[in-house]
């Protein structure tokens, strides 16, 4: 008899355990969480980027140029395919002067930092291809950077450039902003010589109408030591950076 009542008070609790946990199972949302708790974070979600740092109109004492610096995205938080296009065309001379476009696989590998590799089609001066290195991200004192190497058959190139933000007003801004190349071979039907190849170096004032649309003036130094005549021009700048 004493064994049957031990029996049933074992069956009994055994049976108060299994109701508890289904009580417990049931107050749980699908993905295992405790009901109550906040939903996911959607850390896998696609986003997309894009911008038009320098769509620009310049003028110099010889001529008249037509300047754009665009780069895009598509990708997570820590994945992402870049897009990157710059060139220069003349006015004056109807001419492409430069152009290029690049695709690059993008890693991020730290919270202010993306690692990037992939390829350049260059289409101006002269058609050819690279294979792309680099880094882009904010330095401290948040200077914006970005340090790339580019490897082909005839010579390693590199370009830095850097750019800030300076706040005037809340939609005021100037932008001094600076880009060096260099090479370690001539290459004469890219107009690249070796050592130090090329400066840029101006400043942008800015107006956000809204913060993605900001008309802007400024002037911009350009040291080109290719160029067969004047390798200094000082010009002024006016345009409309755009970024959605």
């Amino acid at each position: 008899m004493m064994i049957l009542r031990r029996c049933g008070m074992l069956v009994s609790g055994a049976l108060l355990i299994t109701a508890a946990a289904g009580q417990a199972s049931a107050q749980q949302t699908p993905d295992g969480a405790p009901a109550g708790w906040p939903e996911p974070v959607m850390d896998s979600q696609i986003f997309t980027f894009f911008m038009a740092e320098r769509n620009e109109y310049q003028i110099d004492d010889d001529n008249q140029f037509y300047v754009w610096d665009a780069q895009g995205w598509i990708g997570g938080d820590y994945n992402k395919l870049w897009l990157r296009t710059e060139g220069e065309y003349v006015l004056d001379q109807g001419k492409l002067e430069a152009a290029d476009l690049e695709v690059l696989y993008s890693r991020t590998i730290t919270p202010f930092w993306d690692a990037q590799i992939g390829v350049r089609s260059t289409f101006e001066p002269a058609q050819a291809w690279d294979g792309v290195v680099g880094v882009q991200g904010l330095a401290p004192y948040f200077f914006e950077v970005e340090a790339t190497a580019y490897v082909n058959d005839e010579a390693l190139q590199f370009t830095l450039e850097g750019a800030y933000d300076l706040l005037v007003t809340q939609r005021l801004i100037a932008e001094p902003r600076v880009e060096v190349n260099l090479s370690t071979h001539d290459i004469e039907r890219r107009d690249v010589v070796s050592g130090f190849s090329e400066l840029e170096a101006g400043v942008r004032l800015r107006y956000e109408i809204i913060r993605e649309v900001a008309p802007y003036v400024g002037f911009e130094y350009v040291r080109d030591e290719a160029a067969e005549d004047d390798k200094d021009s000082l010009r002024f700048v006016t345009g409309l950076r755009l970024w959605f």
